[in-house]
């Protein structure tokens, strides 16, 4: 056996609030890697209904990682949400009508971006990502954090806004972790593995 089956919706038998979440998302502006679950209180139907503001026309992504870790109400706030901040008014005339249409002629509304969840990512419960934040490999968002910053690799960011509140190991240890970009390696090499990668000893992986 060779870990289990990354094109299942649900890995774990008789469960069904926990997905690998490729496998379920519909949105092609949404895209996932393998093995990346998410677990929901009530339905995995609930994690494209949390990626809010995500409109067609906009065409702006969620790119998130292979093997992350997504906990319930874990919202991303895309590019849709936007309004002017420098002008006059923030108020979205233009939507109405009704003699509003050209209020943004010449004009367009705020785009920061695509957000970027790296690989080996968790995120707790009911954090919210917001639109063109990059979170690197290996980081920890905790509990009801709200990121509106980028997250270094292997960091560990709370509160909100969310802050750095420590590096998970040493400069050297991630400059290595990095190097090795163990989701990347086939799921056989990744099995053998799988003792050494629940451990902290970099040493003792075996090729």
């Amino acid at each position: 056996m060779f870990g289990p089956d990354k094109d299942q919706k649900f890995p774990l038998p008789g469960y069904d609030r926990l997905c690998f979440l490729k496998n379920i998302v519909k949105n092609p502006n949404i895209i996932v890697g393998d093995y990346t679950y998410y677990d929901d209180f009530e339905n995995v139907k609930n994690f494209e209904r949390n990626v809010k503001y995500h409109f067609d026309f906009v065409n702006d992504k969620l790119h998130i990682g292979k093997f992350c870790m997504i906990a319930s109400d874990v919202k991303f706030i895309m590019n849709g949400a936007n309004h002017l901040s420098k002008a006059i008014s923030s108020y979205p005339f233009a939507v109405f009508g009704n003699g509003w249409e050209k209020a943004m002629d010449g004009k367009s509304y705020p785009n920061k971006g695509d957000i970027h969840v790296g690989n080996d990512v968790w995120i707790g419960y009911n954090a919210t990502i917001m639109a063109g934040v990059s979170i690197g490999d290996g980081a920890i968002i905790a509990t009801n954090a709200t990121v509106v910053k980028d997250v270094p690799p292997y960091s560990i960011v709370g509160g909100n806004p969310a802050k750095l509140i420590r590096k998970r190991f040493s400069e050297e240890t991630i400059e290595k972790l990095l190097e090795i970009q163990w989701w990347h390696w086939s799921i056989e090499k990744i099995t053998r593995n799988v003792t050494q990668l629940t451990s902290n000893d970099l040493d003792a992986l075996v090729p």
